[in-house]
């Protein structure tokens, strides 16, 4: 990846970084730890210039999907959204306040740049799914992206839309697996251990990459080499951390659904600013 742009990407994570923080002490609530962890995805996908999307148009029909499957972590997406310009960076104080455009799940009918509202776990990648294969039978060459958490993954219904997306041989769908190994409860291994995880999406008849997701050159290579591939949908296994840049939030499971107070809040931002991601 060209040095600049990697420096640019990672100045926007940072920035996305203590947004989510900023906004969830705000709120009083919401979910840092599976948002900071996926910071570093958000940043490549919509500032890379990887996707087709225009934020003075939302809903133009030719646009690249982004469906956050793991829906309760929606700070990274509108921290994301109000940074690439879909509205404006103000909104972000009124994150889970009455009316507010930023609900504490995504809500397609209120945030501009939503593609499709999420919170109830496991539906998201079928939404995906249903997109990719719209877009299939209307011949709209478009790119579909699901970001999908390990915990998720006890769902269900995730391993059904698996399914039908190689049925369908979906090869405008790429998953992405926020693969951070804490979900609500404890450790993932511990609730539900779905390793190996790479080998069980494979078996499904999906091409399978697996990627640290805090690196700025593996996650191009995957979605890059994932674009490309032909005939089959693309699963990429991004092993993060937990709390990504908050060194007292990092691989704690209290932090799933705990938002800072205002001297949390504080440590969380000066850890970011001199967090080497």
């Amino acid at each position: 990846m060209d040095s600049n742009l990697k420096k640019m990407l990672e100045q926007k994570a940072r920035d996305i970084r203590v947004d989510i923080i900023n906004m969830l002490c705000a709120a009083g609530s919401g979910h840092p730890g599976g948002s900071l962890s996926i910071a570093d995805i958000f940043s490549y996908l919509y500032f890379s210039g990887i996707l087709n999307i225009d934020p003075a148009d939302p809903g133009k029909e030719n646009r690249d999907r982004v469906v956050l499957s793991k829906g309760h972590a929606c700070p990274v997406l509108y921290a994301t959204l109000a940074m690439k310009g879909y509205f404006d960076r103000s909104e972000l104080k009124t994150l889970r306040k009455y009316g507010s455009i930023l609900q504490g799940h995504p809500d397609m009918n209120k945030t501009p740049g939503v593609d499709i509202s999420t919170g109830s776990l496991g539906q998201g990648l079928s939404c995906a799914v249903g997109m990719a294969l719209g877009a299939k039978l209307d011949k709209n060459d478009i790119k579909v992206f699901a970001i999908v958490g390990d915990g998720e993954c006890d769902e269900g219904q995730i391993w059904e839309a698996v399914m039908s997306a190689s049925h369908y041989r979906l090869d405008n769908l790429i998953a992405i697996v926020d693969l951070n190994g804490l979900q609500i409860d404890g450790f993932t291994k511990d609730i539900m251990d779905t390793s190996p995880m790479a080998e069980k999406w494979s078996s499904f008849g999906w091409k399978t990459f697996e990627i640290d997701g805090h690196n700025y050159d593996m996650i191009e290579e995957a979605v890059k080499k994932g674009i490309s591939v032909k005939g089959k949908p693309v699963c990429i296994i991004a092993r993060t951390t937990k709390g990504k840049g908050v060194a007292f939030m990092e691989n704690i499971c209290d932090w799933h659904g705990t938002a800072p107070d205002k001297e949390q809040k504080e440590k969380a931002i000066s850890d970011i600013n001199k967090a080497c991601l």
